[in-house]
């Protein structure tokens, strides 16, 4: 009588590690946190834990055509430019880069106007609010 057994073989292929992500080191002339958004940005880090990136995006919408979009992610995606800034470590992508240059990221914790505010060279128009912008 013969039995037939099934292994697993180790001696495989091994796998494949992921490519790694290419990134461009970019500077403080394309954005800068002051020292008070980086150091908001830096707590909502430990607070949130969602990420050690902050996204700096730029998208359609809002009331004047363009409007900013602030979100936290773990990886750098291909493209992305990377900027260091307030001990902050923002990504941006080139499209977002095209609209961003210059602009500097600050933060008030006021009561009233308080929040993170865009100061953008590129922005010919904005709205009161100040989370939208046009070019």
């Amino acid at each position: 009588m013969s039995v037939e057994t099934s292994a697993t073989s180790t001696s495989g292929p091994a796998p494949v590690a992921p490519e790694p992500v290419v990134v461009r080191e970019g500077n403080e002339n394309l954005v800068r946190l002051t020292e008070s958004a980086g150091a908001k940005v830096n707590a909502l880090i430990a607070r949130e834990q969602q990420g050690e990136y902050l996204r700096v995006a730029i998208t359609g919408g809002g009331c004047n055509g363009l409007s900013y979009k602030l979100r936290f992610t773990n990886a750098p995606r291909k493209g992305d430019i990377l900027v260091r800034s307030s001990g902050v470590s923002v990504l941006v992508d080139p499209k977002t880069a095209l609209y961003l240059k210059g602009t500097v990221l600050d933060y008030s914790n006021k009561m009233i106007g308080g929040g993170f505010k865009f100061a953008n060279p590129n922005a010919k128009a904005s709205c009161s609010c100040g989370e939208s912008f046009s070019v």
